[in-house]
């Protein structure tokens, strides 16, 4: 076990996209960080290289977020390694690529959404409430299609409207234990998970959408969920809304 004063950050779902975005931005921000994924080792491991090669400093932990269980240890390696969990982002989640309409929607893409979306940041806001350090902040993903209300979003935007429920009260029940609980909710974001299916054209449409006139990048993500992990702050129980003012 290492302990000393550096913050320790866990970023789940951090091998790409935006959850590797808020890994290499805490740890440029001095976070020592623990970059989890699910099956993507090797992209992980990539992260974690970025990190070190910075002068940073960086561990992959597999953990789905879907297993308490392996919530559990990915808790345990983070404190078994740095000592102490002073950040968590909640970045773990899909989206089926088809993006069907609700009367399409297979019962396992609902299943699956569900359980990582929302049931893998449930656990992990479980193990956060008992073994997160004093001043400790969380900050879980949501997402602008909630006040979108785009076709083809339903189940997924409905986990998401959960998960900030869930920012909001479990804001209220940590009182006494100084730890700030926000979300930040992206709108259209160039990462893997967004482009995946769809048409140049649909593409073109959506980034026009927002009066900036472009799609985000993850590095616009990640420096709003950065602002939120700062140690100081009194910006808690809220949504905000990094989307270009799409909506």
């Amino acid at each position: 076990m290492r302990t000393n004063e550096q913050p320790v950050a866990i970023v789940t779902g951090a091998s790409r996209g935006i959850g590797a975005a808020i890994a290499r931005r805490l740890a440029a921000d001095g976070h020592a960080v623990v970059v989890n994924y699910a099956g993507r080792a090797a992209d992980a491991q990539a992260v974690v290289a970025a990190i070190e090669g910075a002068g940073g400093s960086a561990i992959a932990v597999q953990a789905d977020v879907a297993d308490s269980a392996a919530v559990t240890r990915l808790f345990d390696a983070a404190i078994d390694r740095f000592g102490r969990i002073d950040v968590l982002v909640n970045n773990a989640g899909v989206t089926p690529a088809a993006l069907p309409h609700v009367a399409d929607t297979s019962d396992a893409d609902f299943e699956r959404m569900v359980a990582i979306n929302l049931k893998g940041t449930f656990h992990t806001l479980r193990a956060a409430a008992t073994r997160m350090a004093p001043g400790g902040r969380i900050v879980n993903l949501s997402t602008s299609v909630i006040g979108m209300a785009l076709p083809g979003y339903a189940v997924y935007a409905a986990t998401k409207a959960a998960v900030e429920t869930l920012t909001n009260i479990v804001a209220k029940e940590l009182r006494g234990k100084d730890i700030r609980v926000n979300a930040v909710a992206p709108g259209p974001t160039a990462t893997e998970l967004f482009l995946d299916g769809k048409t140049p054209e649909q593409v073109g449409r959506l980034a026009q959408m927002a009066p900036l006139e472009r799609l985000g990048e993850p590095e616009d993500i990640a420096a709003a969920v950065a602002f939120l992990a700062q140690a100081d702050g009194w910006v808690n129980g809220q949504t905000l809304r990094a989307n270009g003012g799409i909506v």
